[in-house]
């Protein structure tokens, strides 16, 4: 009997023991003074805890994207330049677009199966004239007759007629995908356009005759033909990432080379002394894939009027190589530029350029990285606890002091049944 009665003494001093260490001692509601105010508060009190647990959820929970800058230890594997460039005062004939290295040297544009590089006339009023090729709508177009004509009239703001549709259906089915060079090109390149071809041989210092001859050339129209016109230019196109620049720059010479018109004395003097408006809107100007939260680029949409007639009108891009890391561990390498301005005359028979638009453009040695995070469930139950914790605390000092106020007691004064039963 004894050794019952001491097991039951032992227990129940451990038992009141541990109720010694309850920290959070209960109120009998025999005690608990039940107010309007306190009905108030706890009303307040759930809002304000829902309202810091939808903050937390967002907060914890939102994107965010951490950028860190450091030095580029490697070279860039390559560059890729997506353009699209307008000038309404030069024909296309004359219109040439080609690529140098920091020494001058012509640098290939890399034309292939990827990388194109289209004109279009456009007449006095801006609007563009002739036939797309199929290559810029994708490999999706269909035969429909109507579905051609809502395809060309949204994409190239063409009005079509009835019988121009198969004479640009059957255009259009007859390119290729990679044009030939004629020997001229490098391995892997495509010729499929007059323009393509000019390009390769004169990079490759080699001489043609009758051009005219050629299939893609049948149909080059002349600058006589094209009075009064201007010039759309758009493409992707590769190029060294060494440095160097993309010229469009308007010259006779392109238009003459591999024809038997060949230039006199006169004509050169007169092509030497010759003025152009290069006037001219930058569309679009990209330089990889575009990133969250950088949509487009500061020359998109831009427009500059030059009243130089022998204006050389020069952007200087500095590319920042770009690595943007998504939250579902998908990787982009990409570039950011930034640009300057300058307008340069250039004297005629000075050796010392050409009227035109030159993108130069060098690589930085500095690398940005974009990594998105989110902080998480750890952090967003701690938040919740820390707000439910402090309205609780709040809102019982509060009700603290409006009862005691009421009460005439003060502060120290009895709290009503609302938080009461907090201890």
């Amino acid at each position: 009997m004894n050794g019952i009665g001491s097991s039951k003494s032992s227990g129940g001093g451990l038992a009141d023991r541990l109720k010694r260490m309850d920290a959070h001692s209960s109120v009998s509601d025999d005690f608990l003074i039940r107010t309007a105010q306190g009905a108030i508060l706890s009303v307040l009190t759930v809002l304000a805890i829902a309202y810091f647990t939808y903050s937390e959820y967002i907060f914890n929970f939102a994107h965010t994207v951490k950028d860190t800058v450091h030095i580029n230890a490697t070279a860039p594997a390559g560059l890729q330049v997506e353009f699209d460039v307008t000038l309404p005062k030069i024909p296309c004939a004359l219109l040439s677009i080609d690529a140098a290295d920091p020494s001058g040297q012509p640098q290939s544009l890399h034309i292939d199966t990827h990388h194109r590089v289209w004109k279009h006339r456009l007449d006095e009023n801006g609007r563009p004239k002739g036939k797309r090729s199929r290559f810029e709508f994708g490999n999706t177009m269909t035969k429909d007759v109507d579905h051609e004509k809502e395809v060309m009239d949204k994409y190239g703001h063409l009005v079509i007629e009835e019988e121009d549709v198969d004479a640009a259906r059957e255009m259009r089915d007859s390119e290729v995908e990679c044009g030939p060079c004629y020997g001229a090109g490098e391995e892997g390149e495509c010729c499929n356009t007059c323009d393509d071809i000019k390009r390769a041989y004169r990079r490759a210092g080699w001489q043609v005759k009758d051009i005219e001859k050629m299939p893609v050339c049948y149909h080059q129209a002349a600058s006589v033909d094209e009075e009064n016109e201007g010039c759309n230019v758009h493409g992707i196109v590769a190029l060294s990432t060494g440095g160097g620049n993309l010229h469009l720059a308007p010259n006779r010479e392109m238009e003459k080379f591999g024809t038997h018109k060949q230039f006199s004395f006169i004509d050169m003097l007169l092509n030497t002394f010759e003025s152009f408006n290069v006037s001219h809107t930058v569309n679009m100007l990209h330089f990889g894939e575009e990133i969250p939260g950088n949509s487009g680029s500061q020359l998109d949409g831009q427009v500059r009027n030059i009243k130089d007639a022998y204006g050389m009108y020069q952007y200087y891009i500095t590319i920042v190589p770009t690595m943007y890391k998504f939250l579902d561990g998908r990787v982009t390498e990409t570039n950011q530029f930034h640009v300057t301005e300058h307008m340069r005359h250039v004297n005629p028979g000075s050796g010392r350029g050409l009227p035109g638009v030159f993108f130069f453009y060098e690589f930085s040695p500095l690398h940005v990285v974009f990594e998105e995070s989110r902080r998480g469930w750890t952090h967003f139950f701690t938040g919740v606890c820390a707000a439910v914790g402090g309205v609780f605390t709040v809102m019982g000092i509060f009700d603290r002091i409006i009862f005691g106020a009421g009460k005439g007691g003060g502060i120290g004064g009895q709290s009503s049944g609302g938080f009461g039963s907090l201890g």
